[in-house]
């Protein structure tokens, strides 16, 4: 009598973080599929806060703790969630971890939650989240969708950081509140500072994704 052999996974073929599709979920989320410069998804907060790098940084962290946190939570109760009633499960578990990152900034940090105001509540509504969460997470077994939330967090966290940087640096001379182009001899430009100025950099870094992204296809061809 023949023994029922397990079959490996399809998707998993190859060694490493859940046999290889680990790497490749973090490379997607970071890179070749970035929430914002390939997908143009929650580009409010992109442009609404990142006029200092430090708001950035901030709202980049409050995202990768929500996208983390809630695609555990989705993955782990994936198989007893009724279908017809998983959106509001996931509404419901991504404002638990919005909340839980508002009172702590409001806790520990009063002067960045009173500049965010209500950027960070908005992350409820925010297309990255609730897109992973439906469309990864509740497909996939727990330690995959923590990565694919951590890759999207952090490739959200990096565009918004490099946009913050260029516009406090260009409307303002500093960066982190240092001055790096002293005013002797730099005008700032404060149109950089404003919400056009958040446009515009965006404008360049998409550019900028789609030109790496079409050499890497390029170089991928034989």
């Amino acid at each position: 009598m023949a023994e029922n052999v397990p079959q490996p996974c399809p998707t998993c073929t190859t060694g490493g973080l859940c046999q290889g599709k680990g790497k490749q979920t973090l490379r997607e989320g970071f890179w070749s599929n970035n929430p914002i410069s390939i997908q143009i998804l929650g580009i409010c907060s992109a442009l609404a806060v990142t006029n200092k790098l430090e708001n950035s940084l901030v709202m980049g962290a409050a995202l990768i703790f929500v996208c983390v946190g809630s695609n555990l939570l989705v993955s782990l109760l994936r198989t007893i969630t009724p279908r017809r009633i998983r959106m509001i499960a996931e509404v419901a578990i991504i404002a638990t971890f919005v909340i839980l990152f508002d009172q702590f900034l409001k806790a520990f940090y009063w002067d960045m939650s009173k500049t965010l105001g209500p950027y960070v509540g908005l992350i409820i509504t925010n297309c990255i989240v609730m897109g992973r969460a439906e469309a990864f997470a509740l497909q996939n077994p727990p330690i995959v969708s923590m990565v694919d939330g951590f890759a999207n967090g952090l490739g959200y966290a990096v565009v918004l950081a490099i946009i913050g940087f260029f516009r406090e640096l260009l409307g303002s001379g500093m960066v982190l509140g240092v001055t790096v182009l002293s005013p002797d001899w730099y005008t700032p430009n404060q149109i950089m500072i404003l919400a056009p100025g958040a446009f515009i950099s965006l404008g360049f870094l998409v550019a900028l994704f789609n030109c790496f992204n079409k050499k890497d296809e390029e170089d991928k061809k034989p």
